[in-house]
């Protein structure tokens, strides 16, 4: 399926530290800088994700989990839920 939807593709055109892009090249040696920066890409963004997602669970550490709320408290239940 691949080859019938190509990715859309964007020309770079930037300085990079010249030595950051040298050790990129020797660790990735055998892939083009066009894959060095997609991969660089990626990395950023899942990196991103990750803290989102860390911001996200930060609200329960605001709270101890044997403190109740409305259905009650939230230790309760996962000691109910370890002894199934």
């Amino acid at each position: 399926m691949w080859h019938y939807h190509g990715m859309a593709r964007v020309r770079v055109s930037t300085t990079v530290d010249s030595r950051l892009l040298e050790e990129a090249r020797r660790l990735r040696s055998g892939m083009n800088d066009a894959g060095l920066l997609d991969e660089a890409l990626t990395a950023l963004l899942q990196k991103h994700r990750r803290a989102q997602i860390d911001a996200a669970y930060a609200v329960y550490d605001e709270h101890p989990l044997s403190e109740p709320d409305a259905w009650g408290d939230l230790e309760s239940f996962l000691d109910a839920a370890g002894r199934e």
